[in-house]
This record gives structure tokens, sequence and C-alpha cells, in this order.
């Protein structure tokens, strides 16, 4: 073992008992101890077809039966009492008593040569369908939102746990030296139910974490100058702090005061890299047309844009939230009737546009684009408070993720439910099994990528022998 600093060795013995058990001093941490120079996992032994990702979440849960997953005997069945056979051994969130059935009040088509099923509020989405791998047979063991969000996007249903764009940033670095590797963009007027843990670094160098972006003066907040101070000013600033930081880094070895240093100057170059790809006036006219995107003025179209020009320079992992698809039926403000087309509006246009125009750019083979919510919801109608209000409870037992470009085979339609859309009835597809397919399209194997937590080799997909890589939906 090489000998240990001495200006380490004297900071060692004034430290308390908890100091030195977090220090990696004691026997355990030694066990684990690796060179600073290792912290960072070299480049993927394996071709990437994705070079980036984007992530869409719609936080809340669409209700998969009214959009992708068409249901003609739930239709035939509308509001007849619930099958007995569904309800046993069962629990939820709101539904009290014995529901009914609900079908959906929404008309569905077989959409482009692939004939992918897809209802009657996604028109334009209609238009790419054979762009889409279209998964229906999704499941997680999750069916309140904050945990569910946190399973879908950490692998660990509580925070403190690094999030898939974390990973993806750990294993592969930035494209772009200038930007960060992992950002995030969030609309429908609130953050995700789970908050910002869904973008952590967790237990990995805090430097992965996501950064957020905002529309606006300022996309990223206490980036830019103060009043009174130039750029070469806070460049000397930054350089006077710099030497305090690399003094504090040689007297203590911490690696999070070299994350420090390196975050520094990461903010310093993005006063100049982030203003200019947030800003979607750049773009021509009927680019910003085809969104519906509007030049000073936020929201999830102009989120699917920026998401576009973040991968065009070089972002790794682009990862957006939009709040307002919790279609519980209390109200007309969050039916399936009122609401879900009011939400579908907003982000059916830009999403086709977003697959248009990174296949248009040559930009679609090389971009993985995953759509999706945290958990599915129920066949029966919630009628929470005797609403009559059209709407459903939270289900974990199945729901709907679709996939394009970055490796995934176009216009397929994968897994099935039964007929009344309550439980699998081909090809399960779990949270972990998402996680591990986007991990190895990005050039990384899910099974051995690992980062040492609390003894052990963690991983994105959980410690068990379960998850796998879903072939079938490979190009």
């Amino acid at each position: 073992m090489p000998a240990m600093n001495p200006l380490r060795l004297k900071e060692t013995l004034h430290q308390t008992r908890r100091q030195f058990l977090q220090s990696g001093l004691a026997l355990g941490g030694m066990y684990m101890a690796r060179p600073a120079g290792a912290a960072v996992p070299s480049a993927p032994g394996r071709p990437a077809k994705a070079k980036a990702v984007i992530y869409l979440h719609m936080s809340g849960s669409p209700p998969q039966q009214d959009l992708f997953d068409f249901k003609p005997e739930l239709k035939k069945h509308h509001l007849q009492p619930c099958p007995d056979s569904l309800l046993k051994g069962e629990r939820f969130a709101f539904i009290k008593g014995h529901p009914t059935l609900l079908g959906s009040p929404h008309e569905f088509a077989r959409c482009g040569q692939s004939g992918q099923w897809m209802s009657s509020l996604l028109p334009h989405l209609q238009g790419v369908a054979d762009k889409l791998t279209v998964i229906r047979s999704m499941k997680t063991k999750e069916f309140n939102h904050a945990p569910a969000e946190l399973f879908v996007h950490t692998g660990e249903n509580r925070p403190g746990y690094p999030a898939i764009g974390a990973w993806a940033t750990y294993g592969l670095g930035s494209l772009n030296s200038n930007l960060p590797g992992f950002m995030v963009l969030v609309s429908g007027g609130t953050d995700p139910t789970a908050g910002k843990s869904v973008w952590s670094s967790g237990f990995l160098p805090s430097v992965y974490q996501g950064v957020q972006c905002r529309s606006g003066p300022e996309p990223i907040f206490y980036v830019s100058d103060p009043a009174g101070m130039d750029r070469g000013l806070r460049r000397k600033g930054l350089d006077a702090l710099n030497r305090l930081n690399q003094a504090e880094l040689a007297r203590s070895g911490d690696p999070e005061t070299k994350t420090r240093i390196e975050q520094y100057e990461l903010a310093f170059r993005m006063q100049t890299s982030v203003p200019e790809v947030m800003d979607v006036s750049r773009e021509p006219a009927n680019t910003l047309r085809e969104y519906g995107v509007t030049p000073g003025q936020g929201g999830f179209a102009a989120n699917c844009l920026l998401a576009r020009r973040m991968v065009e320079q070089g972002v790794r992992y682009v990862q957006l939230f939009d709040w307002g698809w919790d279609t519980h039926g209390t109200g007309p403000g969050d039916d399936i009737v009122t609401a879900l087309p009011r939400k579908c509006k907003e982000v059916d246009q830009p999403i086709a546009a977003l697959i248009r125009d990174l296949d248009r750019r040559g930009m679609l083979d090389e971009t993985l684009v995953v759509w999706g919510g945290e958990f599915g919801r129920t066949s029966m109608n919630e009628a929470r408070g005797g609403s009559k209000s059209l709407g459903r409870d939270h289900h974990p037992h199945c729901f709907t993720v679709w996939m394009a470009g970055g490796g995934i085979k176009p216009g397929l339609s994968f897994g099935s439910t039964d007929e009344l859309g309550w439980r699998i009835a081909e090809n399960p597809v779990d949270v972990h099994d998402l996680q591990a397919t986007i991990l190895h399209l990005m050039g990384l194997d899910p099974f051995t990528f690992s980062h040492p937590f609390q003894g052990l080799n963690a991983r994105l997909i959980g410690p068990s022998d379960g998850p796998r890589i879903v072939r079938e939906i490979l190009a």
C-alpha cells in the first residue's frame, strides 16, 4: 500500500469516530478503496447504437387504455360491474367498494404500414407510427407516484440512487466539454412528484447529476455573472478559488473537492454555451411552426425542440418531465374526457415533430427516444367520493411505453394485455428490463456496469439476476 500523505495522516488522527468510518480509512473502506484515477469507467467495449437518449416522462402516468392499448371488450362492458376475479387480492390507491369497468370514450385506429393501434387523441403521433416500437406489456412493483418515478429513473423506489442519465454520463462522459452530459427540462407547472431525486447522482460523484434548465433569460440559476462583474473578473475570481480548492484537494484527497473544481469550471464554460443552445429563436420559422413553439414561451413544445438542440450539441442524456397526467376523474380537471385530451394536445404535435426532425437530420438512428409514465391506470372507473367524472386509479400490473430510433426496430408492437387490459398476456417487460435495454443500446453492459456502494457493486438494474435486455425489440 502506498504511503499516506503526511497531511492526510495528521488530519485523520484528529477525526471523530463517525468521520473515520465515513472516510474510507476503516477496514472496509481500505478494502473497497480505488485510486482516484479509477473513478470513471473506461469507454464501452461494444459499439453503441444510441449516442444519446431523450426520455419523455409523462408525470402522473397516462392511461394506456385511452392512448395505445385498444380494448373493445372494455367498451362493450362500459360501466358494468367489474368481474370479481379481477378484484381478488388487489389493493387500490383510491378505488373503494366494487368498481365498474371503464371503456375508453376515445376512438382508435390502426396507423401506418405497421398497423399500430393508436388513439384519436394523438393525430400527429399517428403520422410517425411506423417509427415507434410500442411496448404494451410493461409492469412495475410500485403504485404510488413518487416511489414509482424513482423506480423508473433510478432503479430503486427511494431517494439516494443515481438516475439513468447519471449512470450514462458516469460511464460514457459528455460529448461536449462546455455542456453537462445530463440535462433536465420540466413542464406542466411543477416538478415531478418524486422531486429532483429523479435526476440525482445518488452515490456517484455529484458532477454526474442532472442539470435542470429553464426557459427565459436565466436558463440555469446562479450561472450568470452578478451585476458589476464581467467575464474577465469572474475568471480571476475563479482562478483564486481554484487555487484554494487545489490546496484542499492536496491536503484531504477528498474526491468531492475535485468534483467541486470541475463543476466551477463547467459552470464558467456554460455561461456562453447554455444561452446559445437554449435560444430557440435561432431556429427557422418552419421548424418553430412544426413543433408549435413561440420563442420566449416555455412549455413542453419548447422543451422538445431544446432536447434536439442539446443532443445536437453533444449532451448525452436529456430528460423531459411533463406534469399533469394523473387522470383520476375527481372532476373535469383530471378526467379522461376533458383533461386528457387537453394534455394530449400539448404533447402530440411536438413529440411527432421531434421524431421527424431527428430523422430528417440523420440523428434518429443514433438517438434513442423513450416515452412513458411511471405505472399504468386501472380498467375500472375510480369514482372517488361518488364523482360523476370518468377517471382511472393507479395500476402497477401493466402499462405502455414506446421507444424510437437508436437501435430499436421501427413499427413494432411488443407484448400485450388481456382483453380487459388488466394483466399482461404475453412478453412482460419489467422496469429493470427497460433500463438494461437502454444501457445496452448506449454501449454499456448493464450486468457488469457498477459502482461500489455499501459493500456491493451497485447496479442501475439492482442486485438480482432477473433483469434482461429486451432483444426482441432491437434492430
